[in-house]
Protein backbone atom coordinates (compact mmCIF):
# COMPACT_ATOMS: atom_id res chain seq x y z
CA UNK A 1 0.00 0.00 0.00
CA UNK A 2 3.12 2.21 0.81
CA UNK A 3 4.67 1.80 -2.28
CA UNK A 4 1.22 2.51 -3.92
CA UNK A 5 1.01 5.81 -2.50
CA UNK A 6 5.15 6.66 -3.80
CA UNK A 7 4.27 5.83 -7.20
CA UNK A 8 1.11 7.79 -7.18
CA UNK A 9 3.02 11.09 -5.51
CA UNK A 10 5.38 10.30 -8.18
CA UNK A 11 2.91 10.50 -11.10
CA UNK A 12 1.11 13.31 -9.41
CA UNK A 13 5.04 15.38 -9.04
CA UNK A 14 5.20 14.22 -12.58
CA UNK A 15 1.82 16.18 -13.41
CA UNK A 16 2.69 19.36 -11.81
CA UNK A 17 6.31 19.54 -13.14
CA UNK A 18 4.82 18.73 -16.77
CA UNK A 19 4.34 22.48 -17.68
CA UNK A 20 7.66 23.74 -17.03
CA UNK A 21 8.87 21.41 -19.42
CA UNK A 22 6.53 22.30 -22.42
CA UNK A 23 8.81 24.28 -23.95
CA UNK A 24 11.45 21.59 -23.89
CA UNK A 25 9.91 18.77 -25.78
CA UNK A 26 13.13 16.23 -26.76
CA UNK A 27 12.68 13.58 -29.39
CA UNK A 28 12.63 9.96 -28.46
CA UNK A 29 12.81 7.54 -31.30
CA UNK A 30 12.73 3.85 -30.54
CA UNK A 31 12.01 0.48 -32.61
CA UNK A 32 10.63 -2.73 -31.21
CA UNK A 33 11.02 -5.64 -33.86
CA UNK A 34 9.18 -4.28 -37.00
CA UNK A 35 7.62 -1.22 -35.42
CA UNK A 36 8.75 2.29 -35.01
CA UNK A 37 7.99 4.75 -32.44
CA UNK A 38 8.59 8.45 -31.99
CA UNK A 39 7.24 9.93 -28.80
CA UNK A 40 7.83 13.12 -26.46
CA UNK A 41 10.31 12.38 -23.61
CA UNK A 42 8.28 13.85 -21.18
CA UNK A 43 5.45 11.06 -22.28
CA UNK A 44 7.86 8.20 -22.34
CA UNK A 45 8.54 8.82 -18.97
CA UNK A 46 5.28 9.27 -17.79
CA UNK A 47 4.32 5.98 -18.91
CA UNK A 48 6.94 4.32 -17.87
CA UNK A 49 5.51 5.09 -14.63
CA UNK A 50 2.49 4.47 -15.09
CA UNK A 51 3.22 0.91 -16.58
CA UNK A 52 4.96 -0.02 -13.86
CA UNK A 53 2.47 1.23 -11.29
CA UNK A 54 0.36 -1.18 -13.68
CA UNK A 55 2.78 -4.13 -13.40
CA UNK A 56 2.93 -3.73 -9.35
CA UNK A 57 -1.02 -4.24 -9.07
CA UNK A 58 -0.57 -7.13 -11.52
CA UNK A 59 1.91 -8.17 -9.15
CA UNK A 60 -0.29 -7.65 -6.32
CA UNK A 61 -3.94 -9.37 -7.67
CA UNK A 62 -1.81 -12.40 -8.74
CA UNK A 63 -0.46 -12.88 -4.73
CA UNK A 64 -3.83 -12.20 -3.58
CA UNK A 65 -5.32 -14.62 -5.81
CA UNK A 66 -2.81 -17.05 -5.23
CA UNK A 67 -3.02 -16.59 -1.16
CA UNK A 68 -7.02 -17.10 -1.55
CA UNK A 69 -6.82 -20.54 -3.53
CA UNK A 70 -4.20 -21.83 -0.72
CA UNK A 71 -5.89 -20.22 2.35
CA UNK A 72 -9.46 -22.17 1.03
CA UNK A 73 -7.32 -25.32 0.64
CA UNK A 74 -6.11 -25.12 4.25
CA UNK A 75 -9.28 -23.75 5.78
CA UNK A 76 -10.62 -26.79 7.77
CA UNK A 77 -7.27 -27.18 9.22
CA UNK A 78 -7.30 -23.53 10.83
CA UNK A 79 -10.77 -24.27 11.60
CA UNK A 80 -9.66 -27.07 13.57
CA UNK A 81 -6.91 -25.31 15.12
CA UNK A 82 -9.21 -22.16 16.14
CA UNK A 83 -11.46 -24.96 17.66
CA UNK A 84 -8.65 -26.56 19.56
CA UNK A 85 -7.60 -23.19 21.28
CA UNK A 86 -11.51 -22.48 22.27
CA UNK A 87 -11.18 -25.97 24.03
CA UNK A 88 -7.97 -24.95 25.90
CA UNK A 89 -9.43 -22.00 27.05
CA UNK A 90 -12.51 -23.32 27.98
CA UNK A 91 -9.96 -25.64 29.84
CA UNK A 92 -8.21 -23.60 31.15
CA UNK A 93 -11.16 -21.95 32.99
CA UNK A 94 -12.75 -24.77 34.34
CA UNK A 95 -9.74 -25.56 35.81
CA UNK A 96 -9.57 -22.79 37.67
CA UNK A 97 -13.19 -23.45 38.49
CA UNK A 98 -11.83 -26.84 39.74
CA UNK A 99 -14.58 -28.46 36.92
CA UNK A 100 -12.38 -31.14 36.60
CA UNK A 101 -14.54 -33.12 34.59
CA UNK A 102 -15.05 -30.43 32.44
CA UNK A 103 -11.82 -29.16 32.36
CA UNK A 104 -10.85 -32.85 31.46
CA UNK A 105 -12.85 -33.24 28.32
CA UNK A 106 -12.01 -29.91 26.59
CA UNK A 107 -8.13 -30.32 26.94
CA UNK A 108 -8.13 -33.85 25.79
CA UNK A 109 -10.11 -31.83 22.76
CA UNK A 110 -7.50 -29.10 22.95
CA UNK A 111 -4.76 -31.35 22.96
CA UNK A 112 -5.48 -33.01 19.17
CA UNK A 113 -4.83 -29.66 17.28
CA UNK A 114 -3.62 -27.63 19.73
CA UNK A 115 -0.19 -25.82 19.55
CA UNK A 116 1.14 -27.04 22.86
CA UNK A 117 -0.69 -30.53 22.90
CA UNK A 118 1.38 -31.91 25.84
CA UNK A 119 0.60 -29.09 28.29
CA UNK A 120 -3.03 -30.04 27.21
CA UNK A 121 -2.32 -33.58 28.67
CA UNK A 122 -0.37 -32.96 31.44
CA UNK A 123 -3.97 -30.28 32.15
CA UNK A 124 -6.16 -33.35 31.06
CA UNK A 125 -3.88 -35.62 33.65
CA UNK A 126 -4.41 -33.68 36.48
CA UNK A 127 -8.23 -33.28 36.30
CA UNK A 128 -7.72 -37.31 35.97
CA UNK A 129 -6.33 -37.11 39.10
CA UNK A 130 -9.21 -34.95 41.18
CA UNK A 131 -11.30 -37.14 40.02
CA UNK A 132 -9.48 -40.26 40.79
CA UNK A 133 -9.48 -41.69 37.18
CA UNK A 134 -6.02 -43.18 37.26
CA UNK A 135 -6.55 -45.35 34.17
CA UNK A 136 -7.10 -42.19 32.07
CA UNK A 137 -4.90 -40.40 33.74
CA UNK A 138 -1.80 -42.70 32.82
CA UNK A 139 -2.57 -42.70 29.17
CA UNK A 140 -2.17 -38.62 29.35
CA UNK A 141 1.12 -39.05 30.90
CA UNK A 142 2.44 -41.22 28.37
CA UNK A 143 1.08 -39.56 25.56
CA UNK A 144 3.00 -36.17 26.60
CA UNK A 145 6.15 -38.21 27.89
CA UNK A 146 6.58 -39.11 23.66
CA UNK A 147 7.66 -34.92 23.98
CA UNK A 148 11.22 -35.34 25.02
CA UNK A 149 11.01 -32.03 26.86
CA UNK A 150 8.32 -32.95 28.98
CA UNK A 151 10.65 -36.25 30.44
CA UNK A 152 10.98 -34.38 33.41
CA UNK A 153 7.62 -32.97 34.22
CA UNK A 154 5.78 -35.86 33.45
CA UNK A 155 7.85 -37.63 35.97
CA UNK A 156 7.35 -35.50 38.30
CA UNK A 157 3.72 -35.14 38.18
CA UNK A 158 3.22 -39.27 37.98
CA UNK A 159 5.75 -39.12 41.12
CA UNK A 160 3.47 -36.86 43.30
CA UNK A 161 -0.22 -38.65 41.80
CA UNK A 162 1.64 -42.08 43.06
CA UNK A 163 2.23 -40.47 46.00
CA UNK A 164 -0.96 -38.93 46.34
CA UNK A 165 -2.83 -42.20 45.48
CA UNK A 166 -0.33 -44.13 48.59
CA UNK A 167 1.62 -45.91 45.97
CA UNK A 168 5.02 -45.35 47.83
CA UNK A 169 7.30 -48.14 45.67
CA UNK A 170 5.97 -47.13 42.68
CA UNK A 171 6.57 -43.04 43.60
CA UNK A 172 9.63 -43.84 44.82
CA UNK A 173 11.00 -45.31 41.65
CA UNK A 174 9.82 -42.61 39.65
CA UNK A 175 11.58 -40.15 41.82
CA UNK A 176 14.81 -42.22 41.54
CA UNK A 177 14.53 -41.51 38.02
CA UNK A 178 14.83 -37.57 38.87
CA UNK A 179 18.00 -38.49 40.74
CA UNK A 180 16.91 -35.24 43.41
CA UNK A 181 20.45 -33.08 43.63
CA UNK A 182 21.54 -29.67 44.56
CA UNK A 183 20.76 -28.95 41.24
CA UNK A 184 17.52 -30.03 40.83
CA UNK A 185 14.90 -27.80 40.65
CA UNK A 186 12.77 -27.14 43.91
CA UNK A 187 9.32 -28.78 43.16
CA UNK A 188 11.57 -31.71 42.74
CA UNK A 189 13.38 -31.55 46.24
CA UNK A 190 9.99 -30.78 47.87
CA UNK A 191 8.80 -33.77 46.54
CA UNK A 192 11.42 -35.89 47.48
CA UNK A 193 11.35 -34.49 50.87
CA UNK A 194 7.30 -35.58 51.24
CA UNK A 195 8.03 -38.97 49.81
CA UNK A 196 10.85 -40.03 52.40
CA UNK A 197 8.98 -38.58 55.10
CA UNK A 198 6.19 -40.82 54.01
CA UNK A 199 8.15 -43.77 53.78
CA UNK A 200 10.04 -42.92 56.87
CA UNK A 201 13.42 -43.26 54.65
CA UNK A 202 15.23 -40.77 57.52
CA UNK A 203 18.88 -42.00 55.90
CA UNK A 204 17.96 -40.52 52.66
CA UNK A 205 16.51 -37.63 53.78
CA UNK A 206 19.42 -36.70 56.65
CA UNK A 207 21.25 -36.68 53.38
CA UNK A 208 19.03 -34.20 51.49
CA UNK A 209 18.59 -31.92 54.38
CA UNK A 210 22.24 -29.84 54.45
CA UNK A 211 20.49 -29.57 49.90
CA UNK A 212 17.03 -28.32 51.23
CA UNK A 213 19.13 -25.97 53.32
CA UNK A 214 21.30 -24.48 50.62
CA UNK A 215 18.65 -23.89 48.15
CA UNK A 216 16.29 -22.85 51.10
CA UNK A 217 13.06 -25.06 49.55
CA UNK A 218 11.50 -24.47 53.07
CA UNK A 219 11.58 -21.82 55.42
CA UNK A 220 14.45 -21.66 58.42
CA UNK A 221 11.68 -23.12 60.99
CA UNK A 222 10.85 -25.60 59.10
CA UNK A 223 13.64 -27.13 58.29
CA UNK A 224 14.85 -27.02 61.96
CA UNK A 225 11.94 -28.89 62.76
CA UNK A 226 12.19 -31.18 59.98
CA UNK A 227 16.27 -31.94 60.91
CA UNK A 228 15.12 -32.54 64.54
CA UNK A 229 12.38 -34.99 63.46
CA UNK A 230 14.78 -36.55 61.50
CA UNK A 231 17.57 -37.10 63.97
CA UNK A 232 15.43 -38.33 67.17
CA UNK A 233 14.07 -40.89 64.57
CA UNK A 234 17.39 -41.98 63.15
CA UNK A 235 18.82 -42.65 66.65
CA UNK A 236 15.04 -44.26 67.77
CA UNK A 237 15.43 -46.48 64.47
CA UNK A 238 18.89 -46.98 65.61
CA UNK A 239 18.17 -48.23 69.09
CA UNK A 240 15.95 -50.96 67.65
CA UNK A 241 18.89 -52.41 65.48
CA UNK A 242 22.20 -52.71 66.42
CA UNK A 243 24.71 -50.91 68.67
CA UNK A 244 26.83 -50.07 65.52
CA UNK A 245 24.08 -48.14 63.83
CA UNK A 246 23.93 -46.22 67.27
CA UNK A 247 26.65 -45.14 66.81
CA UNK A 248 27.24 -44.75 63.10
CA UNK A 249 24.03 -42.04 63.91
CA UNK A 250 25.29 -40.45 66.75
CA UNK A 251 28.60 -39.78 65.30
CA UNK A 252 26.50 -38.48 61.94
CA UNK A 253 25.41 -35.84 64.02
CA UNK A 254 27.12 -32.54 63.95
CA UNK A 255 29.37 -31.52 67.18
CA UNK A 256 26.76 -28.96 68.58
CA UNK A 257 24.27 -31.27 67.73
CA UNK A 258 25.39 -34.09 69.69
CA UNK A 259 25.59 -31.74 72.78
CA UNK A 260 21.58 -30.89 72.40
CA UNK A 261 19.54 -32.73 75.54
CA UNK A 262 16.97 -34.24 73.08
CA UNK A 263 19.55 -36.01 71.29
CA UNK A 264 22.31 -36.51 74.28
CA UNK A 265 19.17 -38.12 75.48
CA UNK A 266 18.05 -40.67 73.00
CA UNK A 267 21.64 -41.80 72.40
CA UNK A 268 22.44 -42.90 76.20
CA UNK A 269 18.47 -44.66 76.11
CA UNK A 270 20.08 -46.80 73.58
CA UNK A 271 23.55 -47.34 75.24
CA UNK A 272 21.60 -48.14 78.30
CA UNK A 273 19.38 -51.33 75.59
CA UNK A 274 23.17 -52.36 74.41
CA UNK A 275 24.25 -53.00 78.36
CA UNK A 276 26.23 -49.84 78.21
CA UNK A 277 24.83 -48.54 81.18
CA UNK A 278 27.66 -46.94 82.87
CA UNK A 279 28.76 -45.03 79.84
CA UNK A 280 24.85 -43.70 79.34
CA UNK A 281 24.86 -42.81 83.23
CA UNK A 282 27.97 -40.67 82.72
CA UNK A 283 26.74 -38.64 79.85
CA UNK A 284 23.21 -38.04 81.51
CA UNK A 285 24.73 -37.00 85.19
CA UNK A 286 27.55 -34.49 83.59
CA UNK A 287 24.56 -33.25 81.45
CA UNK A 288 22.38 -32.94 84.24
CA UNK A 289 24.83 -30.38 86.09
CA UNK A 290 24.66 -27.67 83.00
CA UNK A 291 20.76 -28.26 81.78
CA UNK A 292 17.80 -29.73 83.80
CA UNK A 293 15.87 -30.30 80.49
CA UNK A 294 12.62 -32.88 80.04
CA UNK A 295 15.03 -35.31 77.93
CA UNK A 296 17.59 -35.77 80.51
CA UNK A 297 15.26 -36.29 83.38
CA UNK A 298 13.09 -38.68 81.62
CA UNK A 299 16.01 -40.40 80.27
CA UNK A 300 18.01 -40.62 83.78
CA UNK A 301 14.35 -41.88 84.87
CA UNK A 302 14.77 -44.49 82.56
CA UNK A 303 18.52 -45.45 82.93
CA UNK A 304 18.95 -45.39 86.38
CA UNK A 305 18.09 -48.34 88.89
CA UNK A 306 17.76 -48.50 92.68
CA UNK A 307 21.24 -50.43 92.85
CA UNK A 308 22.64 -46.64 91.61
CA UNK A 309 23.04 -44.96 94.97
CA UNK A 310 25.92 -42.65 94.22
CA UNK A 311 24.03 -40.89 91.20
CA UNK A 312 20.65 -41.50 93.56
CA UNK A 313 22.46 -39.14 96.23
CA UNK A 314 24.16 -36.46 93.49
CA UNK A 315 20.42 -35.71 92.18
CA UNK A 316 18.79 -35.68 95.52
CA UNK A 317 21.47 -33.25 96.59
CA UNK A 318 20.49 -31.06 93.79
CA UNK A 319 17.03 -30.33 95.12
CA UNK A 320 17.73 -27.40 96.53
CA UNK A 321 18.74 -25.85 92.98
CA UNK A 322 15.89 -27.37 91.06
CA UNK A 323 13.31 -28.48 93.76
CA UNK A 324 10.76 -26.04 91.87
CA UNK A 325 11.24 -26.74 88.78
CA UNK A 326 8.66 -29.79 87.19
CA UNK A 327 11.23 -31.77 85.45
CA UNK A 328 13.21 -32.57 88.54
CA UNK A 329 9.85 -32.94 90.65
CA UNK A 330 9.05 -35.50 87.71
CA UNK A 331 12.24 -37.11 88.31
CA UNK A 332 12.13 -37.21 91.67
CA UNK A 333 8.70 -39.17 91.91
CA UNK A 334 9.73 -41.74 89.56
CA UNK A 335 13.31 -42.45 91.86
CA UNK A 336 11.37 -42.61 94.65
CA UNK A 337 8.50 -44.86 92.97
CA UNK A 338 11.29 -47.33 92.13
CA UNK A 339 12.29 -47.38 95.63
CA UNK A 340 8.61 -48.20 96.20
CA UNK A 341 8.83 -44.66 98.48
CA UNK A 342 4.57 -44.23 97.47
CA UNK A 343 4.63 -41.40 100.30
CA UNK A 344 7.65 -39.43 99.00
CA UNK A 345 6.53 -40.15 94.96
CA UNK A 346 2.75 -38.99 95.70
CA UNK A 347 3.74 -35.41 97.36
CA UNK A 348 6.07 -35.01 94.46
CA UNK A 349 3.42 -35.82 91.71
CA UNK A 350 0.86 -33.77 93.70
CA UNK A 351 3.06 -30.75 93.10
CA UNK A 352 3.21 -32.04 89.03
CA UNK A 353 -0.38 -32.05 88.71
CA UNK A 354 -0.95 -28.76 90.12
CA UNK A 355 1.85 -27.24 87.88
CA UNK A 356 1.25 -29.55 85.18
CA UNK A 357 -2.06 -30.86 85.26
CA UNK A 358 -2.24 -33.09 82.44
CA UNK A 359 -3.57 -36.34 81.71
CA UNK A 360 -0.10 -38.49 82.46
CA UNK A 361 0.40 -36.60 85.52
CA UNK A 362 -2.46 -37.39 87.14
CA UNK A 363 -2.63 -41.16 85.85
CA UNK A 364 1.00 -41.22 87.37
CA UNK A 365 -0.61 -39.52 90.63
CA UNK A 366 -3.77 -42.41 90.90
CA UNK A 367 -1.20 -45.09 90.27
CA UNK A 368 0.90 -44.24 93.34
CA UNK A 369 -2.66 -43.30 95.17
CA UNK A 370 -3.45 -46.98 94.56
CA UNK A 371 0.20 -48.22 95.63
CA UNK A 372 -0.71 -46.61 99.04
CA UNK A 373 -4.24 -48.50 99.25
CA UNK A 374 -6.06 -44.48 98.69
CA UNK A 375 -8.70 -45.88 96.42
CA UNK A 376 -10.96 -42.93 96.85
CA UNK A 377 -8.12 -40.39 95.87
CA UNK A 378 -6.91 -43.24 93.15
CA UNK A 379 -10.46 -42.92 91.69
CA UNK A 380 -10.53 -38.36 91.96
CA UNK A 381 -6.97 -38.42 90.10
CA UNK A 382 -8.20 -40.65 87.49
CA UNK A 383 -11.32 -38.65 86.80
CA UNK A 384 -9.17 -35.64 86.72
CA UNK A 385 -7.10 -37.52 83.86
CA UNK A 386 -10.09 -38.31 82.01
CA UNK A 387 -11.17 -34.61 82.50
CA UNK A 388 -7.60 -33.58 81.10
CA UNK A 389 -8.13 -35.89 78.30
Amino acid sequence: MIRIMIYLGIILLGLCISPFFEGMNGYLYFTIWDYEVETGVVFAIISLIIFYGLLQLAEWLFVFLINLIMSSRLLPEKWRKKAARKHTLLGALALAEEDWSSAEQSMVRGAEKGELPTLNLLAAARAAQHQNNIESRDQYLLKAELEPLAAKAVSTSRTRYLLQQGELDKARMELDKLSPTSKSKLPILRLAIELYQAQADWYALKLLLPIARKRQVLSVEELDQLTIKTNNSLLLQAQTNNEQELEKVWHWLSRAERKESKYLASYCIGLNKFKREAEAKKLLMKKLKSDLSTDISSALADVLTPSDIEERKQIFSLEKKYGEQLNFQKLLAKLHLQNKDYRQAMSYWTKVCHQQPNKDNWLALGETHEHLGEQNNALQSYRQAAIAG
